[in-house]
């Protein structure tokens, strides 16, 4: 009788502990967006990349969604060749609404040889910590002319 129990403890306990079984909590969210604020200041696109669930998708307004792990790191690592030093994701406010990450921020970064800066909106979707949707708002226009150092 003993036995049995603690394999049905241990069962349980495994069960529990596997990523099927995980729980989402606003501390794992949080820890995954820091992640990608990381990844993002040390140039690792992959890594960028990698924190997206495989069908993940990436919303940048104004422009197509990329969907899909293999899509977001051919986009990201593209547009890091301009910015080899990474990009410092200044954050203002974060915090997890309604089981969503907001982020108020300043994106700031060295594009091309041209310092520039842009206020940014993200809403990150994250479920079994994966990036299931990453949503961006900004002034394209803003954007466009930080990247060539206008100010």
């Amino acid at each position: 009788m003993k036995i049995a129990s603690v394999v049905a403890s241990l069962t349980l306990a495994l069960a529990l502990a596997s990523p099927a079984f995980a729980q989402d909590t606003d501390a794992s969210r949080l820890a995954v967006a820091r992640d990608m604020i990381a990844a993002w200041k040390h140039a690792d696109w992959r890594k960028v990349a990698d924190l997206f669930a495989e069908d993940g998708t990436l919303k940048s307004m104004m422009v197509a969604p990329v969907k899909g792990r293999t899509a977001i790191y051919e986009r990201i690592a593209a547009l890091g060749k301009g910015a080899p030093d990474g990009v410092t994701l200044d954050i203002a406010h974060m915090g997890i609404i309604d089981n969503l990450v907001f982020m108020e921020r300043v994106d700031r970064f060295v594009y091309n040889g041209h310092p520039g800066a842009v206020p940014v909106v993200g809403v990150l979707d994250i479920k079994d910590g994966k990036i299931v949707e990453w949503r961006e708002y900004y002034d394209r226009a803003s954007l466009e002319k930080a990247l060539k150092g206008e100010p």
